[in-house]
């Protein structure tokens, strides 16, 4: 029975993936969220059969069925993507706050608080961050209409889930700070506005010193690998800018998954 939650949680994430790529692109042209999804090549309103997550795109080989222009692969990438990682954060969570034992106990499951609000809260940090990484990927931009707003829910979901306040402002001070102090020194050249933002979503979504530095430092080792990547390959010079929520969204998903496993496993070395 937990794999059809998985399941369901699967579908569901491609649901919020399908809503994502609507939302960056709304968000960006600063439009309402409330009308009804229109190709983004011709303007024509898509039919509800054409806008199935991935199968849509699948069908329909990548071309708009009115216009016949090619889909972006951003679509079903980002719908396949955040369904994966709702699943997995699904099934990590039981495994974690339940137990083995627990996995196949559904009633027990279904009804946990602690399980249902981490639940949320962590599909709500994949959302967050889906939608920061596309945002910034594509136009160098941490948008504020999303970065604060998360930081703000993440803050009293974890409130709720037991973290103490004091120390989720002092790594929400720590995640800010951090970049607000590279703002400052390089006057805006090393990192932006949204940057410092983006630390303070950081913090209160780790709620751990330990897991807010190994999140930094997963940030820059990212960052410093793909940078090195694209120096090589000609796509980027040694000056160019490159965008750090793109770095710091996967290094946070996996600071969410398996932080404390990298921890212990580093600690242990010594």
């Amino acid at each position: 029975m937990i794999y059809y939650f998985i399941f369901v949680s699967f579908l569901f994430g491609a649901i919020i993936g399908s809503f994502t790529n609507c939302f960056v692109w709304r968000l960006h042209e600063n439009e309402t969220l409330w009308d009804r999804s229109y190709c983004p090549k011709c303007r024509k309103l898509i039919a509800w059969f054409d806008n199935i997550p991935v199968l849509s795109f699948l069908f329909l080989r990548g071309r708009g069925r009115c216009c016949g222009k090619k889909i972006s692969w951003q679509y079903p990438l980002v719908e396949f993507s955040t369904a994966c990682l709702f699943a997995l954060s699904f099934y990590l969570l039981a495994k974690n706050l339940l137990g083995e034992a627990s996995l196949s106990d559904n009633l027990y499951l279904i009804a946990d608080n602690k399980f249902i609000l981490s639940l949320i809260k962590d599909w709500l940090i994949i959302f967050a961050l889906t939608t920061i990484f596309i945002y910034d990927l594509r136009w160098y931009l941490i948008p504020d209409k999303v970065a604060l707003p998360a930081a703000l829910l993440i803050f009293l979901l974890n409130i709720f889930l037991g973290y103490n306040w004091l120390t989720l402002l002092i790594c929400a001070i720590i995640g800010g700070g951090f970049f607000l102090l590279q703002f400052l020194v390089s006057q805006g050249k090393w990192v932006g506005g949204g940057d410092i933002r983006l630390g303070i979503l950081l913090g209160f979504a780790t709620g751990r010193y330990d897991e807010l530095i190994l999140a930094i430092l997963l940030t820059y080792f990212i960052g410093s690998i793909i940078g090195v990547g694209l120096v090589i390959f000609g796509k980027k010079d040694w000056s160019s800018k490159v965008p750090l929520g793109v770095f710091l969204a996967p290094a946070l998903l996996i600071t969410l998954f398996w932080g404390q496993r990298i921890i212990g496993w580093y600690t242990g070395m010594f």
